[in-house]
C-alpha cells in the first residue's frame, strides 16, 4: 500500500495503534477488512489534506492576455472572478491585459514584460503567428506556465489548453444549418474574425467539410478580418450580400452578429438562419429577442477554473492530472438559455 505519509500520522488520522497500522500497510495478517478499510480511508484523507495545505497562504499572481472584442474579454473577466472562491484556499490575483486588436508586435511587448517582470502564468488568447509563438517560448524559459484559452497554439511550449474543440463545434453547427434550411434554396455565409486564430479556422473546417458532405449543393461565401467588431462586419458583411442574392442564411464564426443582423435588414434581406458563438452580452440580448437561431457555448468558468488549476498543478501546489478533456459544447436556443447569462 504505497503513500508517503509517517506511520505514526496515519495510526492519529485513523485512530489506530503505530503497531495495527504497521501490519496493514506490510501485509502481515490477522487484521480486519474493516481495519485495512480505516487505514486506505485515513491514507485517502492525509493525501487530500496534503493538497489543502499546500494551497494555503499561496498566492497566484495570473496573467490574462487576450485579443478578442470586448464583449467576449468581459465575459471572461467575469466568469473568472465568478470562480475564486471555489479556488479557495489558494488566492488568485489576476492582472488583464485585453485588446480588440493592433499590431502583433504590441501583443508580443506585452507578453515580453510579462516575462520580465515575472508572474505564476499566464491565460492566452492570441493568433496563431510564429512572433506569438516565440513570445510563449520566452515566457516558458523565464518559469511561467502558459494556458491557451478557446483558441490555441500547438505549437508553442504552453502547457496545455482549454476550450472546445472548434472542428466538432463547426460541424455542429452545419448540422443544425442543414436541419433548419431544410429544402429551401440559398446560400450560406461563413463569417471569420480573422485568420490567424486557429479555433476560427478549425470551426470553419469542421463547418465546410461537413456541409460537403451533408448539403454539397449549398454555396459557403466567406468573409474574413473584420475582427468581429460591428463597426468592420457590416461592411464587408453588406458587400457580400450585394455581390451574392442568394444568401440566406449565416455562420457566424467571429462575431459582429450586430452589424450582421443590420447589413441583412439595411438592404431588406431575410436572414432564416443565424448560428454564432458565445452567449456574450450581445449575443445573449439577440437570442432573446430570437434574432439569432442558436448560439454554440460552453462554460467559461468551468474553462477559467480549470486553467487556474493547469497554473497551480504547474507550481506542484495540486497533484498531477490527466489530459484536459474539450469543454462540452451547448446548443443554446431562446427556450433552453442558462439562467445566469450575460446583461
Amino acid at each position: 500500500m504505497g503513500h508517503p505519509f509517517p506511520i505514526r500520522e496515519i495510526a492519529r488520522q485513523a485512530g489506530l495503534s503505530e503497531a495495527t497500522v504497521d501490519r496493514v500497510l506490510n501485509g502481515r495478517g490477522g487484521v480486519r477488512d474493516s481495519t485495512v478499510r480505516e487505514v486506505r480511508l485515513a491514507i485517502a484523507d492525509l493525501d487530500r489534506q496534503r493538497t489543502q495545505v499546500r494551497l494555503v497562504g499561496r498566492t497566484f499572481m495570473i496573467d490574462i492576455v487576450m485579443q478578442t472584442p470586448e464583449r467576449f474579454s468581459t465575459a471572461v473577466q467575469a466568469a473568472l472572478e465568478a470562480e475564486l472562491p471555489d479556488l479557495r484556499p489558494a488566492v488568485v490575483r489576476s492582472r488583464f491585459h485585453f485588446r480588440e486588436t493592433g499590431p502583433v508586435e504590441e501583443l508580443v511587448g506585452t507578453l515580453d514584460r510579462i516575462a520580465r517582470r515575472g508572474s505564476q502564468g499566464v491565460i492566452l488568447k492570441a493568433p496563431d503567428v510564429p512572433e506569438v509563438t516565440a513570445a510563449v517560448g520566452r515566457l516558458v524559459a523565464a518559469g511561467i506556465p502558459v494556458v491557451t484559452l478557446v483558441t490555441d497554439l500547438p505549437t508553442s511550449a504552453r502547457l496545455g489548453y482549454v476550450g472546445i474543440d472548434n472542428r466538432a463545434a463547426g460541424a455542429t453547427a452545419a448540422y443544425l444549418m442543414g436541419q433548419w434550411l431544410g429544402e429551401r434554396p440559398g446560400n450560406v455565409l461563413t463569417s471569420l474574425s480573422s485568420g490567424f486564430f486557429r479555433n476560427e479556422e478549425e470551426r470553419e473546417m469542421g463547418f465546410r467539410g461537413a456541409m460537403r458532405a451533408r448539403h454539397p449543393e449549398r454555396t459557403l461565401v466567406e468573409i474574413a478580418e473584420g475582427q468581429g467588431l460591428d463597426a468592420t462586419e457590416y461592411d464587408l458583411v453588406r458587400a457580400a450580400l450585394r455581390r451574392d442574392p442568394d444568401i440566406r442564411a449565416v455562420y457566424s464564426i467571429g462575431g459582429g452578429n450586430i452589424a450582421t443582423l443590420r447589413a441583412f435588414a439595411d438592404l431588406g434581406r431575410e436572414c432564416a438562419v443565424f448560428i454564432a458563438h458565445d452567449l456574450d452580452h450581445d449575443n445573449t440580448r439577440l437570442l432573446r429577442e430570437h434574432r439569432l437561431s442558436a448560439v454554440l457555448h460552453h462554460d467559461l468558468r468551468q474553462d477559467m477554473r480549470e486553467a487556474c488549476r493547469l497554473v497551480m498543478r504547474a507550481h506542484d501546489a495540486l497533484p498531477p492530472a490527466g489530459p484536459t478533456p474539450p469543454s462540452t459544447i451547448q446548443v443554446v436556443t431562446p427556450y433552453n438559455m442558462p439562467t445566469t447569462t450575460p446583461r
